[in-house]
């Protein structure tokens, strides 16, 4: 009898220290460090055409970037062949797979990405319609993998310049189209106000989704 409880007073006294073992934890750190600007993004958005007010199209009001497209009169129809860029800078290929529009006013907005700056996009062969006033069913459009270079912009025709203004704008006003194995696109925007449209500011938010080519 004697024995038996010895052995069990044994067992027992090792299994709560392997239970001790089994619980102990080592307390690790690791830094993390990750920025936020407006315009130097992994996806980052270029300026170049210039709106009524004397600046660009693309702005940065309070480190947000917007589109300040003008004031116009019912009936009319305005147009920028470049209202912006959109460049990646990731080390891998990415799809553009969706754009949409809300806010007031959006039924009155069009947009294209093509690769000539200079033209209409209806006048460009590589020009895909992403938004017509309400959604577009388009095919994946690709940018290439970027080198994570904000001062700059590639394609197989050669980069172009993407200095930052005194606003905290990139901008480019290279003349001419761009190559093939593109990292940037150029974005047509067009507002088309009907007759009878209404007085006031319209506002609202473009949004871009993208993805990893697989």
């Amino acid at each position: 009898m004697d024995v038996r409880k010895k052995a069990l007073l044994v067992g027992v006294a090792i299994a709560m220290l392997s239970a001790a073992i089994a619980t102990q934890y080592a307390r690790v750190s690791i830094a993390y460090e990750y920025g936020i600007s407006a315009s130097d993004g992994a996806i980052r958005f270029i300026a170049r055409d210039i709106a009524p007010n004397g600046n660009y199209v693309l702005q940065n009001n309070g480190n947000t970037l917007k589109l300040s497209l003008g004031s116009f009169t019912p009936g009319t129809n305005k147009t920028y062949t470049a209202a912006f860029g959109i460049v990646n800078e990731e080390s891998f290929n990415i799809y553009l797979y969706n754009v949409s529009v809300t806010g007031s006013g959006s039924g009155n907005i069009k947009i294209w990405l093509h690769k000539n700056p200079n033209v209409t996009a209806e006048n460009d062969a590589s020009s895909i319609l992403v938004w017509n006033g309400d959604y577009v069913n388009f095919a994946n459009v690709t940018f290439y993998a970027g080198n994570n270079d904000a001062s700059n912009a590639n394609s197989d025709a050669g980069a172009i310049l993407t200095p930052l203004n005194a606003q905290g704008v990139r901008y480019n006003t290279t003349s001419g189209a761009i190559g093939s194995n593109n990292d940037y696109w150029w974005v047509q925007v067009s507002v088309d106000i009907p007759n009878g449209a209404s007085d006031g500011t319209y506002t609202g938010n473009i949004f871009f989704s993208f993805t990893s080519v697989q």
